[in-house]
């Protein structure tokens, strides 16, 4: 039977396309499910592009109740990626999926991660301290943000003459390489 997938995000979901097209044909596969809080978050019509199913809930039902979490249990989703979700991940759906949840952060962390530090603002503070070089990390999600162990990272430099959009290319660049591999290479262990 195919390893099942369901993708949290809130805004474009340009991961999320990245991990859909990733998984269309594999045998092995398949994103089952894209959730959102976002009624109108652009992710919504590239699922519906692919023809993968949606939800949206509100913070209601994220935090005061089982219905995400008994939803995710009825479609037998095996891991819950976050690509581009910017709510901490309730205490009922880590219980659930216990080292199954992932998360991808655009900076190396440790540094430039906890909340309130997502997109742009983690790419202008990268910007702002000087770094030389920036990356991706991705993790396993626990009750804090940005603080499960880290699975991989991905480098690369930045030049003297790099704005916010090139560094953020950058970035952009190395998720929509790694991401969908390393998930794949995590359903090979599961």
């Amino acid at each position: 039977m195919k390893k099942r997938i369901a993708i949290f995000a809130s805004g474009s979901g340009s991961n999320a396309q990245k991990i859909m097209e990733h998984f269309k044909y594999d045998g092995q596969a398949e994103v089952a499910l894209i959730l959102s809080n976002n009624p109108d978050a652009y992710v919504l019509q590239r699922a519906d592009n692919f023809e993968v199913p949606t939800h949206v809930f509100d913070r209601h039902a994220l935090y005061q109740t089982d219905e995400i979490v008994n939803l995710l249990a009825k479609l037998q989703i095996d891991l819950v990626v976050l690509a581009g979700f910017l709510w901490l991940v309730p205490q009922n759906l880590l219980d659930k999926y216990p080292n199954k949840i992932i998360n991808i952060h655009p900076a190396l962390l440790p540094a430039y991660g906890g909340k309130g530090m997502y997109g742009d603002r983690v790419h202008q503070a990268v910007l702002h301290a000087g770094e030389e070089e920036s990356g991706i990390t991705i993790h396993f999600v626990n009750e804090q943000f940005d603080e499960g162990e880290i699975i991989y990272q991905a480098r690369f430099r930045i030049e003297p003459n790099d704005g916010l959009e090139v560094i953020k290319f950058k970035g952009q660049q190395l998720e929509h390489l790694h991401y969908p591999k390393v998930i794949e290479n995590l359903l090979k262990r599961m």
